[in-house]
């Protein structure tokens, strides 16, 4: 069996946190600085994507449905088919940019389930290769990112906008 760790998402898990729903509160803001702000690679009709702050590897990225709610039978069809549109994108855009040799694809439903926001649901696209669990997240608690979140949304976020135009 294949572990993911992540002992580097501590930070996440201790800090502080912040008030009310970011989920809401980061797409609320508009613009291109903005969004690189709040790491907002893509926003559809209903549904927006936004890079993870405490990334298991670079391209992990979660698709957000605008509406606040954490009931995945109370999306609307309207809402459903855009999140599932976006999702796909993203998947697309990931293999683009990173050439992954696979990837994790998940939603976790309430706290319970492991959703660190849990009352406003999202899927997590997590890029993978062979050989990502190596030894230093298993013996020195660190994980080697080849770039910083800046430049994965500069690398991510033309390939959205490229995408969704239909270019």
């Amino acid at each position: 069996m294949d572990h993911l760790w992540a002992p580097w998402r501590r930070e996440f898990i201790d800090a502080p946190k912040e008030e009310g729903c970011i989920f809401c509160r980061y797409p609320a803001e508009t613009g291109r600085e903005a969004d690189r702000k709040n790491l907002i690679v893509a926003r559809t009709a209903k549904s927006f994507a936004i890079l993870n702050r405490y990334p298991y590897n670079n391209g992990h990225l979660m698709v957000v449905p605008g509406r606040h709610t954490g009931d995945y039978a109370s999306l609307d069809r309207e809402e459903l088919d855009d999140l599932q549109h976006l999702l796909q994108v993203a998947v697309k855009v990931v293999d683009e940019v990173y050439h992954p040799a696979g990837a994790n694809l998940g939603m976790n439903i309430g706290r319970d389930a492991g959703a660190g926001i849990d009352g406003h649901l999202h899927w997590h696209l997590v890029p993978r290769w062979r050989g990502d669990t190596n030894f230093m997240p298993v013996l020195a608690a660190a994980k080697v990112m080849i770039e910083t979140l800046g430049q994965t949304w500069d690398a991510l976020q033309p390939r959205f906008e490229a995408s969704l135009s239909g270019a």
